[in-house]
């Protein structure tokens, strides 16, 4: 039973993983003005939060920890407000 929860505890943590770089990746290639139309933070702004919820999510693998949590849900809020609206 070990090696189901390794597994499953493995692959959240990849694809939680996977969220955070795409939510960089995205926000390195949206256009600056896209983010003053939606009204958010600045596109540095996020693209420092996102930077340092990879680089938590490297140094800490653990996909239920208090700081990977906190940058899967800056990268979830940053994918809904620019990703998911029409800007």
């Amino acid at each position: 039973m070990l090696e189901l929860q390794t597994i499953l505890s493995l692959a959240l943590s990849a694809a939680l993983f996977g969220v955070k770089v795409f939510a960089l990746v995205d926000c390195i290639a949206r256009d600056k003005s896209a983010f003053a139309r939606a009204d958010t933070l600045a596109k540095g702004g996020w693209v420092i939060i996102l930077i340092l919820a990879v680089l938590v999510h490297v140094w800490d693998w653990s996909p239920l920890g208090l700081l990977n949590l906190a940058g899967t849900l800056a990268a979830l809020v940053y994918l809904a407000q620019l990703r998911g609206s029409s800007y």
